[in-house]
């Protein structure tokens, strides 16, 4: 087995965000880009954008910018892993990076919002523990291209997270 170390990105996130997206760690492209969501078959940037009806801009850094203004952190569930290739099925011994102390950082974060199952059993089983109860806590579909459910359907369960958004504000 040919797995290798990996690390996660630091977290997006302002004061003003009010939920914390979690993945469960970046993939081989994301990680050759060092960037979120980097393998264009990956839905995380089309949903997101679609929510809002607004058109995806291609630079990664107006996504940034768009996730700061519409109050949405971002980050993963693992600080490190060993993993080859990216599945996350494929990862082991997984590092959970510090979301109790981002958490506690940014109390304006009402809600964390689980990219998959993947990411959701990582975090019920490294973090879950850590965190206030009066927490929102919601698993969404994966944006993976893994998950081949149709992007409606996705889009469908991924209003949830719009909609928290608009009741805290």
């Amino acid at each position: 087995m040919n797995d290798f170390r990996i690390s996660s990105f630091p977290p997006i996130v302002d004061d003003e965000s009010k939920v914390l997206v979690l993945g469960t760690m970046p993939g081989a492209e994301s990680l050759r880009q060092q960037r979120y969501y980097a393998f264009e078959r990956n839905q995380f940037w089309t949903v997101l954008f679609a929510l809002f009806d607004i058109a995806r801009p291609d630079e990664y850094e107006k996504r940034v910018l768009f996730l700061l203004d519409k109050k949405i952190a971002l980050w993963d569930v693992l600080d490190s892993c060993m993993r080859n290739g990216s599945a996350d099925s494929k990862i082991r011994f997984p590092k959970p990076n510090s979301i109790p102390e981002l958490l506690e950082r940014h109390p304006n974060i009402g809600a964390v919002f689980l990219n998959g199952k993947g990411a959701a059993a990582l975090f019920n089983k490294h973090v879950l523990q850590h965190i206030p109860n009066q927490l929102h806590i919601e698993t969404l579909p994966s944006t993976s291209p893994a998950y081949t459910v149709a992007f409606e359907h996705k889009l469908d369960d991924w209003k949830k997270l719009s909609a928290f958004l608009s009741k805290s504000l």
